[in-house]
Formats: structure tokens, C-alpha cells, sequence
């Protein structure tokens, strides 16, 4: 059975095509490059695993090895005495081996746990450098599968499969060794089994890390389906789209139980070929033993050591096999893994460009859309300079789209967005971060002390700028009751303030981080109407000679601004101040009617 194999509907199920919006997946180079560096690192420990399990694997021949000689000192009619002293050196050979191998064992942990710290470091720091324009893009299905999925993974291949495949390697080496110095003849007794061993896995190695591309694919897109339908359940069931919802799941579910049905075939093909590789040597072996005993080439007990050998050595050669699929399990994962720096890195590179400095924005024929739905028509808008600018309109309408397009989130499908006269397409993330931010509704206060979540801004703040930051905003007085103030732990497993006070937290985070243009995306929904009120009052003083886009759903934000933009159906309808678009009796003036119940 292959691909072809399957159905029409399912292979179509089976095998989607590639998203372009997921995250890169490394090529299998970049891997085996990221390994051959984690070797070098651990040099060292390396060779000490290799030579202590070496000698672990010869001390475990001794008693295989004193059998043979006891077979023939019995059959020679030999002095029971030193039959005595084999039988001792057997038992010291066993502690040799125990106390060889536990040594063995914990400087492969060593190095498992090494590696795994780094990888995990590395992929923590990728994550961490991501453009928001492409964790919205991939979704946060695909990140949070390889966050958890390929994670345990690789957890698994680096604590286990690499160790367990060094050890035995080593011993089949040293097995492979032990028969030939008993007598070169018995080697070719392997050559059958090995043959069909390295056939039958070429045949699996063709096909499985794309079968296992595909199955972790399958989970990124079923994570991604329940992630929506637990955050939209709400929203579902208002619109009546449960039956909708329900089908997309089980076209989901579907599709991963496919992708996970073809890779479990080719390990059902697998792994039965296998049991012949362990069980042909030893027979052959032994069939061999009694050829060379026949010609007097062996003895009776070496005949026996070399069949012994032979049952020993299919242990190893069985963990090694094993070890093979949970490696290529591992290396998938380490490829979608080392893959999510390829996007971070792609975006910095392609767009590196100085920045003019006019502290203004300017947006020029924006179009843009998520997938095939366009959602931006064209808009054309200027915010001066120090301008506080109000964005309103009905929900839908694409202000957020707007605001993220401002703070970089986005990039337009065609024309520009221009901030502090730059194109904000041509600047690094790291470039847009230092002269935009944006500020969300939904903020998250970090597991740590108040002065940690604010120094996220400013690391070199000091007290002072924490409490003046702090003060901007309304905060400093609860901060303050505090019983450890700024060094009062919160989040996680904490204390965690409620969400008017995290809100605070973050446009404290904000003044101390100091943009050039700020975007309020309904900053203070999770206030009530009074607080909110009262914290956009305060800041009045921060954001004065910033240039600032507000996009607001509470209308007395419009009141205060320098202008205001009404958005809707993806265009700007009307731009002016408050109380000339009142006074031209526009969309405004209708939404600030209904909004005061006039």
C-alpha cells in the first residue's frame, strides 16, 4: 500500500497541500549541521560515552566467553577449580559491566540534557524574535503544536533515541569484534541479515519524514480548529454556525487520522521484516560454528561463545532499529523546530533600511486582505505630526486592520505606509518596535514583580522612571498599597491584579518605552466607562508631541482628539474634526447620536 493507494477522497484528505502561511520547516541538512555542532560542543563527553560503554560491552562478552570456556574445560575433563575461578571472574565481570554501564548511562543524560537545554533556548529566542505579522499569519495552532507536539519529540530523541543508538552502535561494534577474533568465518553469517536490515530501512528512511511531516502538519491545523472554536464558541452560537464549525472539525480530525494511518503502515511493513534480521544471524551463526567445529577449525565452547554472542548481540541491534523511528520522528520535529528562526530571519534581512525622522504617518493607496478577502480598499490617510487622530466606525469596518498596518504588524498588499518618512515595509522588526507601538485590549502581565513587567520596556529604568511611568497612568497609589510595591511578585502562580490594573500596567509599559507613534487599539475596553475616562485623561500629558492613532469604540475618545476618522466597508468616509463632521451630519453624526441616545 502507498499513497496511490488510498482512496481518491482520502488521499486528498490525507495529503493537503503545503500552507503557505504555516511556519518554514529547516531542511534535513541544517539538522544534521545543528547536531554535528552539539558533537563538537560535547566532544568530550562523547568520547567518554563511547570508551566506558565500550568497556561495558567487553565485560558484558566475559561471561559468554567464560560459558565457551567452561564447555571445554568440562569436556576435556579439566581440574573443577578453575572452572571455580571462571565462574568468579563471570560474577566480577557482570559488576564491572553494571558499574561500567550506569556510569555510561548518566554521561549520555549529560548530553542529552545539554543539548535539549540549548535547543530549547534557541527555539524560545526564534520564538520570541517572530514579527507579529507572521505569528497572525501561521496562526497559533501551528506555534503551539511545535511549542508542545515537536517539543516532546524532541525531548524524547534527545534524552533517549541518541544515547540508546550510541550505546548500541558501540556494542554491536564491539560484538561484531569479539566474533571475528574467535574466527573471520563468522561474519559473513551477519551479511544476510544486515542486508535486508539496510534495504528494508532505506525503503522506510524514503517515505516516513514526509509521512511524519505531514502527520505533525495534521496537528498543527487540528490545534489551530480547536483553538478557534473554544475563543469563537460565543460568537459560533450566535450565528447559528455549530453544525458549520462541527463538519470543519471532523474534515480535521479526519485528515490527521489519515496522515497518522499512512505512517503507521509503513512501520506495520517495517517492523515485521525486522524480526527476521534479529533471528537469521543466530541460526546462521550457529549453522556456520558447526560447519568450522566439523573441519576442527573451532571448538565445542567456542562454538557455543560464538552462538551466545550471536543471541547477545540482537538486543542491541533490535534497540538500534527501534531507536531508528523514534529518530526520525525527532529530526521531523527538530526541523519544524529550527525552522520557525528561517522566518524571523527572512524578514530581517530583506528589510533593513535607515529611518528619516519626521514623526508622522502616512498611509498611500493601502490595500490589503487575509487570504483571498480583501478588507482595506485603497485608503489613503495622513497623521501629522503630534496629531492625535480618532478612528471609529461600525465592527468589521477594518480599523484594527488599520492600527496594525500603522504599527507594522501587517504589510499592505499594494501601496505604502510611510512613519517618521520611512517606508515602514523597508525597517526591521526590531526598527518598527522602537518608533511604533501598538496597544491592544488584551495585554498580559508576566510572571515576575511589577518592576519586571515594566522594565520589559526600558531595562535600564530606574526606580524613579518606574514610578513616574506609573504615576502617567493613575497606577502609583495601588502599586504603592502593595506589600512589596514594585517588588511585589505577580502572574502566574501569583497574585495577578485585575484586568483594569494589568491594562495600567501596560500603558506604563508603554510611557517608559517612549514610540514617536502609538496606537491605541480600544486600550481601556477592559476598564469601566469611569476608569477609562479617567486614565485617557491622565495621559493626555504622555501623549502630548506623539503622534497617536486611537481606534475607539467608547465616543468621548473622539471628543478629545485633534480628528477624527470614520472608517467602514474598508475605506475612510469621513475625516475631520468632531464637531465639523457634527456639523455635516455624516456617519459621525449618527453614531454619536446613537451613542448619547439623542
Amino acid at each position: 500500500m502507498t499513497h496511490a493507494d488510498l482512496p481518491a477522497a482520502d488521499r486528498n484528505t490525507a495529503l493537503p497541500e503545503p500552507d503557505p502561511a504555516a511556519l518554514p520547516v529547516s531542511s534535513t541538512r541544517e539538522v544534521w549541521t545543528r547536531l554535528a555542532r552539539a558533537g563538537r560542543e560535547y566532544r568530550s563527553t562523547l568520547v567518554w560515552v563511547v570508551v566506558l560503554h565500550a568497556l561495558a560491552a567487553l565485560s558484558a562478552l566475559a561471561a559468554p566467553w567464560m560459558l565457551g570456556l567452561i564447555v571445554d574445560s568440562v569436556r576435556e575433563g579439566r581440574d573443577a577449580g578453575g572452572i571455580g575461578t571462571m565462574a568468579v571472574l563471570v560474577v566480577a565481570a557482570f559488576l564491572a559491566n553494571a558499574a561500567l554501564t550506569l556510569v555510561s548511562v548518566a554521561l549520555s543524560i549529560r548530553f542529552g540534557e545539554g543539548v535539549l537545554a540549548q535547543l530549547r533556548e534557541e527555539f524560545i529566542g526564534a520564538v520570541l524574535r517572530l514579527p507579529l505579522e507572521v505569528v497572525e499569519r501561521a496562526g497559533s495552532g501551528d506555534l503551539l503544536s511545535r511549542t508542545g507536539r515537536d517539543i516532546g519529540n524532541l525531548n524524547h530523541m534527545v534524552r533517549f533515541s541518541l544515547p540508546h543508538m550510541v550505546v548500541s552502535a558501540v556494542t554491536v561494534a564491539v560484538v561484531l569484534a569479539a566474533l571475528a577474533v574467535i574466527h573471520p568465518a563468522l561474519l559473513p553469517a551477519w551479511v544476510p541479515g544486515l542486508v535486508l536490515l539496510w534495504v528494508s530501512a532505506r525503503w522506510y528512511a524514503r517515505r516516513a519524514p514526509d509521512g511524519y511531516i505531514r502527520e505533525l502538519a495534521t496537528h498543527s491545523d487540528l490545534t489551530q480548529g480547536v483553538t478557534d472554536t473554544v475563543e469563537g464558541a460565543h460568537t459560533v452560537e450566535a450565528l447559528g454556525r455549530q453544525d458549520r464549525r462541527r463538519t470543519q472539525s471532523d474534515r480535521q480530525v479526519r485528515r490527521a487520522f489519515l496522515a497518522e494511518r499512512y505512517t503507521l503502515w509503513l512501520r506495520s511493513v517495517w517492523f515485521p521484516q525486522l524480526e527476521v534480521v534479529y533471528q537469521l544471524p543466530t541460526a546462521l551463526t550457529f549453522l556456520a560454528g558447526g560447519l568450522l567445529y566439523m573441519n576442527d577449525a573451532l571448538t565445542p565452547g567456542q562454538v557455543a561463545t560464538a552462538t551466545f554472542f550471536s543471541v547477545q548481540l540482537a538486543h542491541p541491534v533490535e534497540q538500534l532499529v527501534h531507536q531508528i523511528d523514534n529518530m526520525m520522528v525527532g529530526f521531523v520535529s527538530m526541523r519544524r523546530l529550527l525552522g520557525v528562526g528561517h522566518a524571523q530571519e527572512t524578514v530581517r534581512e530583506a528589510r533593513n533600511r535607515p529611518v528619516a525622522g519626521d514623526r508622522g504617518v502616512e498611509l498611500s493607496e493601502v490595500r490589503f486582505g487575509y487570504t483571498d478577502t480583501e478588507v482595506l480598499h485603497g485608503v489613503d490617510l495622513q497623521i501629522r505630526p503630534g496629531e492625535r487622530l480618532a478612528m471609529v466606525g461600525p465592527s468589521g469596518a477594518g480599523k484594527s486592520t488599520l492600527g496594525k498596518l500603522v504599527a507594522g504588524i501587517h504589510v499592505p498588499s499594494s501601496g505604502r505606509v510611510r512613519v517618521d518618512g520611512a517606508d515602514l515595509a523597508s525597517l526591521s522588526p526590531q526598527q518598527r518596535r522602537a518608533h511604533v507601538i501598538l496597544l491592544s485590549q488584551e495585554s498580559h502581565m508576566f510572571r515576575g514583580t511589577i518592576a519586571e513587567n515594566l522594565r520589559l520596556a526600558a531595562e535600564s529604568a530606574d526606580e524613579s522612571d518606574l514610578w513616574n511611568a506609573l504615576e502617567a497612568v493613575g497606577a502609583a497609589d495601588w502599586v504603592r498599597s502593595l506589600p512589596e510595591g514594585l517588588l511585589t511578585p505577580v502572574g502566574s502562580g501569583n497574585t495577578t491584579p485585575d484586568p483594569a490594573r494589568v491594562q495600567q500596567i501596560a500603558l506604563a509599559r508603554v510611557v517608559l518605552a517612549d514610540p514617536a507613534v502609538l496606537v491605541l487599539d480600544e486600550a481601556t475596553s477592559s476598564m469601566d466607562p469611569r476608569s477609562a475616562r479617567h486614565l485617557e485623561r491622565s495621559l493626555s500629558g504622555v501623549l502630548a508631541g506623539r503622534t497617536v492613532l486611537m481606534i475607539a469604540h467608547r465616543l468621548y475618545t473622539a471628543h478629545d482628539a485633534d480628528r477624527v476618522a470614520v472608517v467602514e466597508g474598508g475605506t475612510v468616509r469621513e475625516l475631520g474634526t468632531h464637531e465639523g463632521l457634527l456639523s455635516r451630519g455624516g456617519s459621525y453624526a449618527d453614531l454619536w447620536h446613537a451613542w448619547h441616545g439623542d
